[in-house]
């Protein structure tokens, strides 16, 4: 059995990701205090808590080798932001995407915190060189941006400050490896970080081949989901280039000038609106209404399709 880890985990916001956060937490063993500013946003996260974990449990994918009553006896919620931090080695912000927001949170956990603490992000797309400006803890400062929902999908993606300490990166790497999830360095913080770059560049090119007249909103969707998607689900598009030829160099040998040609084909950026997004919108909404009732119940599926890629791939990974 798992034994409780040294050291405290705050979550700053009760929201689905600082929920998440929290799971995935107490599934490593680790003491969870949930941090917000309404008793009545604790007492509501720590119940959809409770109830998440009874249900994964009984569905046997509820992660570490704790029990859900182990894990959520590690959860407690704080209203008292000096008490939540106190004997904390790792703070996890979950507030809004919002950048005065996030400043105001690190300005105030600047002035309370130790300097040992790693104080980190989960902004998807706020740059750690506007969010951290000007604190003295800047060096124990990262971003940690999980993909929703995270306690399905394990990439971290890690991105420093410029002043971000090597250690506070790699102790924060090693956190993530020991709650289950699959952290990436990002060597310097870029606009999009990695994971956003790369969709929002299959998004482009999907919206023109739409734009165009070439493909359905529907039919495009099958191409990813049918095709790349289904390889892409186990290695990335480098080993796919190696693994479809005799090797990398071998496979630019062959491709590259095809990549080159198709490449500088590609059209301006789109702007996501008019008769393209209308289009788009209808075939969408044909597929899954896009109603608070629809649009949940397909979020369930999507989780329990993850949950269960999960699964086949970690017992993949142990054959």
């Amino acid at each position: 059995m798992t034994s409780t880890q040294d050291g405290s985990v705050v979550i700053f916001g009760s929201g689905l990701i600082g929920r998440s956060w929290a799971m995935l937490f107490a599934s490593g063993g680790f003491k969870v205090k949930l941090y917000d500013i309404e008793q009545q946003q604790i007492t509501k996260a720590l119940e959809h808590i409770r109830k998440e974990m009874k249900a994964l449990e009984q569905s046997g994918t509820l992660k570490g080798s704790l029990s859900a009553d182990q894990q959520l006896a590690l959860i407690s919620g704080c209203t008292d932001i000096k008490v939540a931090v106190e004997g904390a080695m790792y703070i996890q912000e979950c507030t809004p995407e919002n950048l005065e927001l996030k400043k105001k949170v690190f300005s105030q956990l600047d002035l309370i915190v130790d300097d040992k603490v790693i104080l980190s992000s989960s902004s998807s797309c706020l740059l750690p060189s506007k969010m951290f400006m000007g604190l003295k803890h800047v060096k124990q400062c990262i971003v940690a941006h999980p993909v929703n929902p995270p306690y399905y999908v394990p990439l971290v993606e890690l991105v420093p400050h410029p002043e971000t300490a090597p250690s506070t990166m790699e102790r924060t790497y090693a956190l993530m490896k020991k709650i289950g999830q699959s952290p990436v360095k990002i060597k310097k913080e870029i606009d999009g970080f990695i994971l956003n770059r790369l969709q929002y560049a299959i998004i482009s090119e999907a919206w023109r081949l739409v734009d165009e007249g070439l493909i359905s909103p529907s039919d495009l969707d099958i191409v990813m989901s049918d095709g790349l998607g289904m390889r892409y689900a186990f290695i990335g598009p480098l080993e796919t280039m190696h693994l479809n030829a005799e090797g990398m160099s071998n496979y630019c040998e062959r491709y590259s000038e095809g990549m080159k040609r198709v490449l500088k084909s590609f059209g301006p950026v789109p702007d996501f609106c008019g008769a393209t997004l209308e289009n788009v919108h209808q075939a969408m909404c044909a597929r899954v209404p896009a109603d608070p009732a629809h649009l949940g119940a397909r979020r369930q599926w999507r989780d329990e399709c993850l949950m269960k890629l999960a699964k086949l791939k970690s017992q993949m990974e142990a054959e």
